[in-house]
């Protein structure tokens, strides 16, 4: 499922220009505003690419451990 968001850049810049904001400025901060919004899908597969790699790291530092006491073992 998308979760799409949505902005409406044109009635922004209108309503900072009806309270004396010059419209140059209001369009640019719209503008901006606009290029940092993003989706749920967006964060979701982001964070799903996070937890993937977090369980690579941590299964390889997991390993390494157990090779190194297993190491220990053999030297004692």
């Amino acid at each position: 499922m998308t979760h799409a968001i949505t902005f409406d850049t044109l009635a922004y810049a209108k309503r900072l220009i009806a309270v004396g904001v010059p419209a140059q400025q209001a369009e640019a901060l719209a503008e901006v505003i606009n290029e940092g919004l993003v989706s749920k899908q967006y964060l979701d597969l982001r964070l799903q690419e996070l937890k993937y790699d977090l369980t690579i790291r941590m299964g390889a530092m997991f390993a390494a451990t157990i090779a190194i006491l297993a190491t220990l073992v053999k030297l004692l």
